[in-house]
Order: structure tokens, then sequence, then C-alpha cells
């Protein structure tokens, strides 16, 4: 009998923002007791019954600086070799007896930045703690399933099975011809581990009795935050299954409980054991129990004979110099490891985009290797050791985009998915292939059997050529699931908006906006025949809409007992769109009109999505919200917490949510496959801290339009039209959970991003959509010896809006290297500050905004200075970095500035929240121009370098510095900041510009509040509209274009983002660096 999976909700639910930078740890206290309320990390839900019942949940246990204790079901007896160790805080407690994890991610020990000396100050500790939570073993194989026809597919817009992101001319040619096969003999390829790797076998028999040693002892005592308990018990005393698991198979801490197994083989008594990630079948098939790995002492591998007569496939092994000796002539290592003096080289900023470096691999490896877009690391040298990450003291992270659009997507429809046995990897471009008939996985080292239907490639129509085929092609990949991906048959795409419509929304005017843009973009929503459409209206009571058929107009329900919510006949309030259009079409062109004489300035907000949440439990789907002001009635009112004068005083701001109520019911819609997405159009407090949370936990999006109305302010009449427009008609995906993995030897211990975790390192995403970034913090568990590469992948499996289940699986292969030097030299300096910015945001949350500030400085601080002790042969005055690490004080002090992290007077309270919301929602690429913008001239644009794209020249002129020393009077600038342009104008700007572009005689015609430029018949104007138009289409939210003068009132905005310059409460730049000098000298 094997545990089942659990999936239950915690009683202790994570809290706002996920934390990942405790307080000081006491120095007589080295395993760091804290447990904070406050993080996201490998949470798990006890009570969670299921789909579709209720959910029972305990209160939020209060924060404590001491270890919880919970109840949970009895630990089983693992055997110490398969153990998977993650850092986990705060989402459990720890059982009597266990040693709780180091949650530190963060730690203070130097001087600090603005303190008196002897004072705290935050600093980046990269410690790892060791708990073990393991997730269950898989009850599904990807790899037992009849053979069945394959069909490939690749996505509309580019020829099938090719990567738009390959380097040019490495792409798989089109389908009609064989794709290159995976190791040529020119490459090395990555072979068995050497002589000592991790061995396959695995114990497989396994009594339930008490632990009779000590390492069984050890390793249940280091499974001590019991989050990722394979089981749950119900209140009934039952066993709660986690489907979602058993489905997806398989996580990153993997346990085997081998119980009763029909084949024994015990394992050798000197045995060393490597730990195994993810999980294990029940018990070792015919064949396995004795395969050793190649190469291993008294061992040798057999050439097998088949009676197809097809032929062993010989592979030459990695030996430990392969790689290294084909590396050895990068100029890029001379290069990278240049030390920079940053008092004196004033002009490091790149004048094009930085591009995330290349990984230091053979160029037939990297070139299958995942686009740095969809998946980055902020180390692509991987350090050995935890020690050595330790001295670099630098973050290991990933950032994920994994939903992006893709022009080219290669999708493979099969009956049979390859899978590891062992720990559940799909089959990728990093696997070895000993044979014909056996492949090696590269994050577990098990070797699997290829199963018959593999042998053939579809495409190349070629038998016994494995190695060839698609999935092992390409490190981007879509299968078609089968039925057995499935829990229930996949849901019909549901989508109900809920509108404010109290007198204060009804004055901004929003209705009329969004329900225009709904009507004109209806036939555009993603979906099926299947699609439904529901609406909810709400001021002090609620109202629903009977858009039932045979109706002649909708019939308004209006529901007054809030305390009590209700649903009134629920079978006609959500209906299929293509049946009942018309009803729905009239709704939206009266509702806008229904409450304009309306006075009721109440708004019940919480009643009103827990009517949403009755409404779609049964199906799932996705709740739009529009709200316009703080709740005031009912569940979940709120009482205003901004005092205007305070804005600044980091002591004093509320970033943490003032109640619950909103996080509690976003876990109830997560339980239902409901995410919610919420957007706050206001001019007033509405408490966003607390309003977030409901799309934080369901896997929503938040938008925020500060001060919209319709009259005063009718350039964000535009932003929200053009961003519905994008909202409405993106992709979906529903019911999605996405796994990351990672060789054995590291682990992940800390998520970012809006979703829930879900037993230990399943992540619940009711919607995923392709705007939306993901990242997490790693450690490296156990030394990587002999490795010569490590692999990650994310799996996410989700149904899209064509009722179809799929599963996108990226993988990215990156080198380990021995030194410190070498950690540096494969520093991504923009990945790193965009880890450190969530793991800011969280610490803001958990403790204070100055100590994030602290540790952002610090961050800089402790890197620099460990380059300047541990690398640098020859000490030298001034501020050295490596060359990889030359913008990280200038991105740091970005940070600084950033609305989320700034101290000074200016930033509303909600929109320092949702700041950092967008820190902890966007992908890298916009996060990074939030924090450092483009500044280009644009006055002198010309067609030398330019871009050219479906017939249109895009002029790319040169990225200048932040700073007004860069501004010429005689110019006009264009400053990108992602989510806002400004294009300012010199007082002496050449006439030619002023009339060919704005299309006024002179400058002091120039209006004061112009927001567009005209589209004139001048090569200058289409220049210009051209290159502005690029950047829009470059992202997915819309940036209004402010043109300023002088005299304008949002200089000051342009100005604030001039990063390198002084302001009233900030450093410039060369301040700044002056100060890092002075503390990496002490």
């Amino acid at each position: 009998m094997h545990p089942s999976d659990g999936q239950g909700y915690s009683p202790s639910v994570p809290g706002a923002y996920s934390h990942q930078m405790p307080a000081k740890v006491p120095p007589h206290q080295s395993s760091g007791q804290y447990n904070y309320s406050g993080s996201q990390i490998a949470s798990q839900l006890n009570n969670y019954q299921g789909p579709g019942q209720i959910l029972n949940r305990p209160p939020v246990a209060p924060l404590s600086g001491s270890p919880v204790q919970q109840t949970g079901s009895v630990p089983q007896v693992l055997p110490p070799a398969l153990q998977n160790s993650a850092a986990v805080s705060s989402a459990g407690g720890f059982p009597p007896g266990a040693s709780p994890p180091v949650l530190s991610n963060w730690q203070y020990s130097q001087t600090p930045v603005s303190h008196p000396a002897g004072s705290q100050t935050s600093h980046l500790a990269h410690v790892a703690g060791t708990a073990s939570a393991q997730p269950p073993p898989s009850s599904l194989s990807g790899n037992t399933n009849p053979p069945g026809s394959y069909q490939y597919a690749a996505s509309p817009g580019g020829p099938p099975l090719q990567n738009s992101y390959m380097k040019p001319g490495s792409a798989p040619p089109p389908v009609t011809q064989p794709l290159p096969p995976l190791h040529p003999p020119s490459r090395p390829p990555l072979g068995p581990p050497p002589v000592g790797g991790p061995p396959l076998i695995r114990p497989s028999t396994l009594t339930a009795a008490p632990p009779s040693n000590s390492a069984s002892q050890s390793l249940l005592n280091s499974s001590a935050n019991r989050d990722g308990d394979a089981t749950s018990t119900a209140s009934d005393g039952s066993v709660v299954q986690n489907s979602y698991d058993a489905i997806e198979g398989g996580g990153l801490m993997g346990k085997v409980l081998e119980l009763t197994t029909t084949h024994p083989s015990p394992a050798p008594p000197n045995l060393k054991m490597g730990r195994s990630v993810g999980y294990s079948y029940p018990n070792l098939p015919p064949g396995y129990q004795n395969t050793s790995p190649p190469g291993a002492p008294g061992m040798q591998t057999p050439a097998l004979q088949y009676p197809d007569g097809s032929k062993p496939f010989h592979q030459p092994p990695l030996g430990p110099n392969h790689l290294t000796a084909s590396m050895g002539g990068l100029s890029l290592q001379q290069e990278g490891l240049r030390p920079v003096n940053l008092l004196q080289e004033r002009n490091i900023l790149p004048t094009t985009l930085l591009q995330a470096p290349v990984p230091n691999l053979h160029e037939d490896i990297q070139k299958l290797n995942c686009n740095p877009e969809l998946f980055r690391c902020t180390l692509t040298n991987i350090p050995q050791t935890q020690a050595l990450l330790n001295k670099a003291k630098l973050p290991l992270g990933l950032l994920l985009h994994p939903f992006k659009d893709l022009s080219q997507l290669p999708v493979v429809t099969s009956s049979t998915i390859v899978r590891c046995r062992s720990c559940r990897t799909y089959i990728n471009p990093f696997v070895s292939f000993l044979d014909q008939r056996r492949w090696k996985c590269n994050l577990c080292y098990r070797v699997n059997d290829v199963p018959e239907e593999f042998m053939y490639n579809p495409v190349t129509r070629a038998y016994g050529e494995p190695h060839k085929r698609p999935e092992v092609q390409n490190a981007t990949i879509e299968f078609m699931a089968p039925s057995e991906y499935m829990l229930r048959p996949p849901q019909p795409p549901v989508y109900l908006f809920v509108f404010d419509v109290s007198h204060n929304a009804i004055e901004t005017g929003y209705l009329n906006t969004v329900c225009k843009t709904l009507l004109d973009n209806l036939d555009l929503l993603p979906g099926n025949t299947r699609t439904k459409i529901g609406f909810i209206t709400f001021d002090s009571t609620i109202h629903f809409y009977s858009l039932q058929e045979g109706l002649s107009q909708p019939q308004m329900l209006i529901v007054s007992d809030i305390e009590d919510v209700f649903i009134p006949m629920p079978e006609n309030l959500l209906v299929n769109l293509n049946e009942n259009r018309e009803l729905i079409q009239d709704l939206l062109k009266t509702l806008p009109q229904m409450f304009t004489k309306s006075l009721e300035t109440q708004s019940a907000l919480g009643p009103a999505l827990q009517a949403a949440f009755k409404l779609m439990s049964p199906t799932g789907g996705r709740i739009s919200v529009f709200q316009t002001q703080l709740p005031s009635v009912g569940m979940g009112a709120l009482k205003s917490r901004e005092e205007p004068n305070q804005r600044a005083t980091a002591k004093d701001i509320h970033l943490t949510p003032s109640t619950d109520f909103y996080k509690k019911l976003a876990l109830d819609c997560s339980g239902q496959q409901v995410a919610v997405d919420l957007f706050l159009l206001s001019g007033q407090y509405s408490d966003l801290a607390s309003l977030g949370c409901i799309s934080r936990y369901s896997a929503g999006s938040v938008y925020y339009y500060q001060s919209y109305h319709h009259k005063h302010n009718p350039v964000q009449v535009e932003k929200l039209q053009k961003e519905l427009k994008r909202y409405l008609t993106r992709k979906i995906g529903f019911e999605a959970v996405m796994r990351i993995r990672c060789t054995k030897g590291l682990s992940i211990h800390t998520f970012h991003g809006n979703f829930f975790v879900r037993s230990t390192d399943l992540l619940s995403l009711p919607n995923v959509n392709p705007d939306a970034g993901y990242a997490v913090q790693m450690s490296v568990e156990e030394s990587l010896t002999d490795m010569q590469v490590v692999s990650f992948q994310s799996a996410l499996l989700y149904t899209s809006s064509k009722g179809e289940r799929r599963i996108r699986v990226h993988t990215m292969c990156l080198p380990v290297v021995t030194t410190l030097s070498d950690v540096y030299l494969g520093a991504d300096v923009q990945a790193i500050t965009g880890l450190l910015a969530n793991m800011a945001v969280d610490r803001s949350v958990s403790a204070s905004l100055s100590d994030a500030r602290d540790a952002l400085v610090n961050a800089v601080i402790d890197s620099l200075s460990a380059y300047r002790s541990s690398v640098l042969s020859i000490q030298q005055p001034g501020l050295m970095a490596p060359h990889s690490l030359r913008l990280f004080p200038l991105y740091v002090l970005a940070l600084l500035k950033q609305k989320a992290f700034q101290t000074g007077t200016n930033a509303r309270l909600d929109e320092r929240i949702f700041t950092m919301c967008q820190v902890k929602n966007q992908p890298l690429v916009y996060l990074m121009l939030m924090t450092h913008p483009n500044l280009y001239r644009v006055d002198n644009l010309t067609d030398e370098g330019a871009l050219n794209i479906n017939d249109r020249t895009i002029p790319q002129p040169p990225i200048l510095q932040l700073s007004v020393e860069k501004l010429s009077r005689d110019g006009a600038y264009l400053m990108d900041a992602g989510s806002v342009m400004f294009l300012w104008i010199g007082k002496n700007c050449g006439q030619n510009f002023i009339s060919q572009v704005l299309g006024v005689p002179n400058y002091g015609s120039v209006p004061q509040n112009m927001t567009h430029l005209p589209e004139l018949e001048t090569a200058e104007s289409i220049r210009t509209i051209a290159f502005i138009s690029w950047l829009r289409e470059q992202r997915p939210f819309f940036p209004i274009l402010y043109i300023i003068k002088d005299d304008s009132p949002l200089k000051s905005s342009f100005l604030q983002n001039m990063i390198e310059d002084r302001t009233e409460s900030a450093l410039s730049y060369y301040e700044f660096l002056l100060h890092i000098q002075q503390q990496v000298n002490k």
C-alpha cells in the first residue's frame, strides 16, 4: 500500500508577500529559528477536501519567533539515500525534536548604510536549510501508455518544429527534412557521469518498521517541515489524495516508499546512495535491479543484442576535461573577468540593449539551450558547492516566463510522453542515450528504457534514431496530454465580470470604456463553442443578471442580504456566449446607463466576490473585478490607513494586509480553479495591500489606474482600452499547475510570483497568462562533484481555451564550475537584480522598507568585497568590479529609486504597493525597463543600423546614460520607462523637429498636456512614430507618452528617473559608488 498524495490547506497559509529576509540570526542559534507567516515557501494545504468540496480552514497562526508544533501524518521510514532537502519555512511547523531549517537568505553582519556603528544591517547570506519535504510517489507513468499515432503540429506563424529563438543558422530544418542529430560526432555528448557518480540502484524493499539505524533516524529528523507530506488526513480520518501531484508526477523533493515489491534486490552494503530527485515507481521493473552507472568500478555495460537487427548506439563518454578544453579559447573568458574600476570608467552603460550572458558550453549543446527570455539563471556558471556560492555572495535563482507568446512552438501529439521513471523529468535535449534502447536522465541519472513507439521518428520517418526526435531536439516543446493528465474533463472557458457601480464608480466613467471594449472584443475572447460568460454589479447590494434564453432583455436580480450571500437562479447567470450573444450585447449596451442616477456611495466588494466565487466554483474560470474605492460594507470592509503626511516614513507605511479575508477567499478560489484579476481605478486610497491578495494567491493579475477619470484624466482612458483589449484577447490557460525540477544536488526553496504553493513544490495556477513572470531561489544542497553540467526543467500543465490538456516544457543546461572567478564570470547581472528585487519586496513586508533597502545595498557591498579579497590578485585603488557585474551598483541604485523602495513623500501607498505587485509578477525584461529606463535622443534619427520589420524601418538610436549631463537643450529625448514614456523637448530644439514631428510652428506652441504625436507625411515624423510604436508593441501594457517642456509639471517625474543624478532623498550614482567603496575597503 502506498500513501496517497496530500493536497490540503495548511493551518498556516502563506502571508501577503513571501519573504526571504528574516531578521538577524542570533549568534547562538545557528538553526535560525524564525517562523514568519508572511512567506510563500513550499506550503501545503492540509484541509483541502478536493475539487468541488467545502474548504475547512483553521485560523491563521500568529506571527511568532519560535517553531510552531504541527500534527501531521506519521512520518514514513525513508532510505537516507533518497532524501531531497529544501529550505522550507513558515508554511507549517516542525515536529518535536526536529531542528527547523535556516530560513535566512538575508542576514546581518556588517556596518549598515545609514545606521550608527553597532546597529544591525541586512546582508545577503546564502544559507540553505536542510528540512526535507517530500511529495508522494507518482501513481502514473508517462511511458506505460499503449502506443498511438504521432502528429506534429507547429503553432501558426512559422514552419513546423523550428525554434524562433535559436542562433541564426542553428534552427532545425522544416519537417520534410531530417532534424540534426542530438550528438553529432564532432561534439562531446552529455554522457554518463564519471566514476563515483550517483548509482542508479535503489533499495527495492523497505519495511514499515521503525528505523533501525541512525541514518534513517536522522533523515526523519531532517524531514522537519511536513509541508510536503505525502498524505493529508481529513477531518473524518480518511486520506485525501493529491491528484495533481499524481498527474504531473513527481516533484523536486522525491521519496521512494517501497513497502512491498515483487522483485526484491538488496542494495550493496557499501553503496554510496545518491539523492532521488522526484518520485520513483513503487518497485523497480525487471532489468533495472542491477543496473549500475556506466563506468562504475567492476561493471561493464554489455552491448545489447536487438532482435530486429538494429545496432547499438555508441556515444563517447564525457571526460572531465572534455568541456573545458573546448571552452578555453573563448574571448568571453578575458572580457568577463576584466576588472573594471567603476570610479574611473564612467561610460559603462551599453548603447544597445543588454543581452543575457551566453553559458560557457560547447556550441552544439548551447544551440539547443532554452531561450533566456523564457528561462534564465542568475549564475550561468553554477558553483560546485554551497560554500563556493556563499563565498561569491551572489543569489542563486531562476527567472521564468513560461507561458510567453511564441511565434514558433513545436507541438507533439502522442499517446506516450517519455519521462524518467524515477524523477519524472520529461525527455529533453540534455539527456544521454547509452544506446538505442536506453537513455539516462540528466536530472537524477536514472537509466530508462526507450519505449518502442519512441524508436520511430515520424519527422524523418526513420526507425532506431530516438535521439533525433523533436523532443530531444528542442529545449522548449509542448505536448498534447493524454487523458491520464486530467483530473476531470477539461473545463470550458468561463469569464465572469464583476463591476463596481457605486456613485463614485459611475462618476469616473470607467463602465462606458469597459463595456464598449468588451462589446468590441466579444468574438475575440479565447474559447470555443463551450465558452460561458456572466455579469455581477454591486454597490451596497449585489445585482445578478439572468440571461436565460427566451427573455427579451436581461433580467436584473438584486440580493440585499450581503451578510449571507446566496445565488438566485444559478443556472441562468453564467450562459453560453454563442447561444445568448444578443442578450449579452444588450446588457453591455445598457449597463453604463443603468446606474447614472445612483446616489449609493457604499461598496460591498467582499460579498460580491463571495457571490462570484459561489457562482464559479462548479466549473472554475476567471473573475475580472473592477473596483474604484475602499470597500466599506459587508465582509472584507476596510478602513483608510494612509496618512498623506507620513507616506515616506519607513516604519509607518502599511505594506501588510489589514485583513486576511481576501487571502482566504483567494485560497478558496484557487482550490476550485478560479483566478481573480483586479482592476483598481481610483483616485483615493483603496488599500491595495489588502485587496491585492485576492489576485496574488489565486494566480491573477493586478491593474492599477491611478486617478482614473474619463474627463479629468482622458489619457488613462486610452491606456485602459488598450490594456483591456490585450487582457481580453490574449491566450489563457485554465486549471494549470507548474513544477520546476533541477539536477540532484540543487534544491529550490522559495518561489516568487502570483500562485499558491500546493504540496511542497507544485505551483497552483487556476489561470496562467502569457504576461506573467515567476522567480525561484535555489541552493546547492549537495556538492556537484564530478558533474560537468546541471539542468533545470519547468513543466506547465494547463487546459487551453479550446479544451485541450497541454504540457509546456522548458529545459536549460548550465556548466558547473569550481573557482570563484568562474562564478563571477558567469554572473547575469539583470537576473541577479530581478531576483534581489523580489526578495526585497518580501523583506519590506516581513520587516521594513529600510531593512529591504539596506539588504539591497549590502548585496552590492558583499559581492564586490568578496571579489576584491578572493579574486583580484593585485589590490588596486578605486572600486573594482568584474566586467560581468559592472552594472550591479547602478541597477541596485535604480531599485532604491524605484517607487517600490524609494523614500520621500511623493509615492502614494497604493502606487508603491502596485509597483511591488509588478516586481513580483512581471517578466524580467519589463521589470528591468521599469527599474532602469532607456533614454534615447530622437531629434536626429537616421536609418543607419535600423531594423526592417514588415516593410517598416525602425530606427535604433543608441541608449544614453540616465543623467541630465546627457541632455542638450538643442535636442529632443525619449525616455522609455516601461509603463510610461516621456518625450522631453529642449528649449533650443531644432525647428525642424518641432514642425516636422510635433506639427507646431515653434517651441512656445507645444501644448502643455500633449500626449500624442500627429501623424505627418514627413520622414522625421514617420521615423519617430515608427520607433515609439515599435517600443510599445514589445510589451503587454500600454505606456502613455507625455510630451514635456522645461516648464511642464511632469518634468519632475522625468527627472526622477534620471538614476545617476542626485535627488532630495537619494544619492547620485557617483556618491553611491563612493559609499560602496568606503564599505568595501573596511
